[in-house]
């Protein structure tokens, strides 16, 4: 079977909300809203679902569809005469499709992650077994890649862990099977802590990787603090961060553009030793030693 996808283009001021009526009313089995002018949104407030300047509103409909129809109707909805882009699909395994982006890959000299399926390039190595199903962080971006080989540098062997923001666990489960004695993982998102539980298991290391939400979180001071997430919340998170780390801990943040290193230095800079910045990619990881007395 063979699909048409017919994309509207909203203009500025108008919510695309209307547009994802009128796709749906006319019959459209999905609809996806995108981002029509590059404008990324980086750092949403806790609660906020903004959308882009320019949307790009898209449904899925099967190929037999009457195109003539589909346009009345979408007219009809919204009182014009929209201009619909089509665009044709061939039936393809979607699933496998999306899958063959992903492949094992290696973070420093013996940290891997592993997708399901794939057989372990190097079986000596530390093989982290991850489901690419859980988009929640699977390694393939930079500031998971910057943290991944950090802790491939700096095993915590024997240490106490907190993955802050921990999306699929991935740098949780890291920690622990580079010999963290346990790790907390935290996040806001209750499916991203499912996620981790599920590749906890997965790794056999369930039993010392515990999971809660950030007002959860017990107050148990930490050896390392790793927190990938974005600018804005880690520049408000540094007190409690730095309360959190015990001295002579380390801190290690990433999710930082390279133009905000300055402003994220800044904020750990009374309670941390800040090291340089470590950049890949335009992103920055950065890292620190907790100091014993605050100033």
């Amino acid at each position: 079977m063979s699909w048409i996808e017919l994309t509207l283009e909203v203009p500025p001021h108008e919510h695309p909300e209307r547009y994802e009526n009128a796709l749906l009313a006319a019959g459209a089995l999905s609809v996806t809203l995108t981002d029509a002018a590059d404008t990324p949104v980086l750092e949403p407030g806790p609660g906020e679902t903004p959308l882009w300047p320019a949307t790009r509103v898209t449904g899925l409909f099967p190929s037999a569809v009457s195109l003539p129809e589909v346009e009345r109707a979408v007219a009809e909805a919204l009182g014009g005469t929209p201009v619909l882009h089509t665009n044709p699909l061939e039936e393809r395994d979607w699933t496998r499709a999306w899958m063959d982006g992903f492949h094992p890959m290696a973070f420093g000299r013996r940290l891997w992650v592993v997708p399901e399926g794939f057989a372990a390039p190097d079986p000596q190595g530390v093989n982290l077994r991850l489901d690419p199903g859980l988009a929640f962080g699977t390694g393939t971006h930079p500031t998971t890649a910057l943290c991944l080989q950090w802790l491939d540098a700096h095993p915590p062997v024997d240490r106490d862990v907190v993955d802050y923001g921990c999306g699929s666990g991935v740098l949780a489960v890291a920690a622990v099977l580079l010999g963290a004695r346990h790790a907390r993982a935290v996040d806001n998102d209750p499916q991203a802590l499912l996620a981790t539980r599920d590749n906890a298991a997965k790794n056999d290391v369930a039993e010392r990787i515990t999971t809660a939400a950030p007002e959860h979180l017990d107050d148990a001071p930490t050896d390392v603090l790793l927190a990938n997430i974005l600018a804005s919340p880690l520049v408000e998170l540094a007190p409690a961060f730095a309360a959190r780390v015990r001295p002579g801990g380390l801190v290690v943040l990433s999710g930082v553009l390279a133009e905000q290193v300055s402003q994220v230095t800044q904020a750990y800079a009374p309670w941390f030793i800040m090291a340089p910045a470590t950049l890949h990619e335009g992103w920055a990881r950065l890292e620190g030693v907790r100091k014993s007395d605050t100033v």
